[in-house]
């Protein structure tokens, strides 16, 4: 068998722009040659290097195959199978089977990759991509699906490219800051290049991408024409433990002289305070002085303050008294209480008082009197009894069969608009010397004058405060040599020469200030006393009543109240009721008569 290869003209339906490549084939007997086509890029008129080649022709085969088309150019039981020639290279098709019969030789159908002309690069500077469509046509041009085409390897549809030489920005150095002190800008020459040449209008390089030209920049600050000036620091608030100085920040021109601070509002200012000395303290127990034993013979209990504090400056003698945790202090803190023992007791005394003697008067108000004695149990008399506690040694007396007013309105009545002074009323049946005020108008009222006078009829809310309320230094018994702080809004001092009755209900009228006096602060009621000193059962605060020579005393159901926080009340009378002293206080509190009056009888 014998293979040619004849360069022939194409037939008529060949694709444009391909060059077709003709087999010549010659069959054991003459028979009419076969054709295959083949798109080439470039004409090939002779391959001498095509042994060996692939039979075309099967000699032995006289029957065609009834699955595949017959070819009306090839010989009468034989078969062939397509070839292409690809760079000087055989390769191997579909083996089909053809039946010639008497039909003259003719082109055959046979299917084949078809390769349009490419497309130009995608890029038009740069790297970029070509591309060319691939499509599965026949020898005649006719298109097929892809599918056909699939046992032959299918070109390649892109291939990489290089375009002309793309424009790009190119930047000069930056130029000196326009600003020979604080802020200013700096501007660099930006251009668009395509090789050594400078576009004139910039147009052919991307806006966006264009470097900036300029941009801020910063040389030293300016000399300010104002500035801080710093004091020196104050000393230390504290010798350890956490403390603070502070100093004096000004405003000054460059003369040195202070303006105002608006003027260095641009300016850093320094701080003005800062810590210092956070070295710890030392701690140590601090011990006060013993109280007086609580007994005036026998035994009894003495008292001292015991505090946990610090030691300030390396120097032992140096405390800073304050209610520190009584953990920060070594060991187990002294005795604050102490027994004592004063001397023996000596026998109980008391007064002993003899009957009231005559009236003065026959008629209206007059005195009688009476002894005192100081006794033992046994009888014996002594000299230690308590003045606090001395009975009444006088009192006012009435024969209750002259005729008096029962009222200062009665007084007016009887006598007319006449000036305010002291008379004589019945009350209960009994004379009571009484101050009439307000006679010369239509609300005339009683008052009772204090012949005791103001030192023993007073009332007071003590004005100082503990540091620490939580002490009681001296067991109470000091009251202005504390670490105290005098800021109690509330306190108050006032004493009373009169006070205002009302006989209808046999009260003192305790809120008429119409003959007190208001020695310090606030203005106090009659037998009311408090204080904000401390939460520790430490009243400071006072007062006295003292009703002696006036012909009343307290009635036995008068009681004081307390209100207020850590409130106390220490109340004492005397035997006849004539005196009541009261120590009341807390944190804060005061205490007042109950119903807000303080009610009272006749002797």
């Amino acid at each position: 068998m014998v293979v040619e290869v004849d360069p022939i003209p194409a037939p008529q339906n060949e694709v444009k722009g391909q060059r077709v490549l003709v087999l010549s084939l010659s069959g054991p007997s003459g028979a009419p040659r076969c054709l295959w086509t083949h798109s080439a890029p470039e004409p090939v008129t002779s391959y001498p290097s095509l042994h060996p080649t692939p039979p075309l022709i099967n000699p032995s085969t006289t029957e065609p195959s009834p699955s595949h088309p017959t070819s009306p150019c090839c010989h009468s039981g034989a078969f062939r199978r397509n070839l292409e020639v690809d760079q000087n290279r055989w390769r191997t098709g579909m083996a089909r089977f053809f039946n010639s019969g008497s039909v003259k030789s003719t082109w055959c159908m046979l299917s084949f990759i078809s390769l349009s002309q490419t497309f130009s690069c995608s890029a038009s500077c740069g790297k970029g991509f070509r591309n060319r469509p691939v499509s599965c046509v026949t020898g005649s041009g006719l298109p097929l699906p892809e599918e056909d085409c699939r046992l032959r390897p299918e070109p390649a549809r892109q291939r990489r490219c290089r375009g002309s030489r793309c424009p790009k920005w190119k930047t000069g150095g930056w130029a000196e800051c326009s600003a020979t002190c604080g802020t200013g800008t700096q501007r660099r020459e930006v251009s668009c290049r395509l090789g050594n040449r400078r576009s004139p209008d910039e147009t052919e390089c991307s806006q966006r991408s264009r470097p900036a030209s300029g941009q801020p920049c910063s040389v030293t600050e300016c000399p300010s024409l104002y500035q801080w000036r710093e004091e020196e620091w104050q000393p230390c608030s504290k010798s350890c433990g956490t403390g603070h100085r502070r100093r004096a920040l000004q405003c000054v021109d460059q003369l040195g002289k202070e303006v105002h601070d608006m003027f260095c509002a641009s300016q850093v200012r320094a701080p003005d305070s800062e810590p210092c000395n956070g070295h710890p303290c030392d701690f140590v127990w601090v011990t006060g002085d013993w109280t007086d034993c609580s007994a005036s013979c026998g035994e009894g209990f003495r008292r001292r303050l015991v505090s946990c504090s610090e030691v300030h400056s390396g120097n032992s003698d140096n405390y800073e008294y304050g209610h520190q945790s009584s953990s920060n202090c070594p060991g187990t803190p002294p005795e604050s209480y102490s027994p004592c023992t004063v001397g023996p007791c000596l026998a109980p005394q008391e007064w002993r008082a003899g009957t009231w003697g005559p009236c003065s008067v026959s008629c209206g108000a007059g005195l009688m009197e009476r002894n005192l004695q100081c006794e033992t149990a046994d009888g014996q008399q002594v000299t230690r009894c308590s003045p606090d506690a001395m009975p009444e040694r006088r009192k006012v007396c009435s024969n209750l069969d002259c005729h008096l007013p029962v009222s200062c309105r009665d007084v007016q009545r009887l006598h007319g608009r006449v000036p305010d002074g002291e008379h004589f009323l019945r009350i209960h049946g009994k004379a009571l010397k009484v101050y009439c005020a307000g006679l010369q108008t239509d609300t005339p009222q009683e008052y009772l004058t204090l012949t005791a006078g103001e030192r023993e009829n007073f009332s007071e809310v003590f004005g100082f405060r503990l540091i620490d309320p939580t002490q009681c230094p001296a067991n109470g018994s000091i009251r202005e040599d504390c670490e105290c702080r005098k800021d109690y809004s509330a306190a108050g001092l006032s004493a009373f020469s009169k006070v205002r009755l009302d006989l209808s209900k046999m009260h003192i009228i305790t809120t008429d200030w119409q003959f007190a006096s208001t020695h310090e602060g606030q203005r106090v009621p009659f037998a009311t006393a408090g204080d904000c000193f401390s939460a520790a059962r430490c009243p400071q605060g006072q007062f006295r009543v003292n009703l002696s020579g006036t012909g009343l005393q307290v009635a036995q159901g008068a009681h004081w109240i307390t209100q207020g926080n850590y409130a106390v009340a220490e109340i004492s009378r005397s035997e006849d009721g004539s005196r009541v002293t009261g120590m009341c206080g807390g944190y804060c509190g005061t205490c007042t008569p109950s119903s807000s009056s303080l009610a009272v009888i006749l002797e």
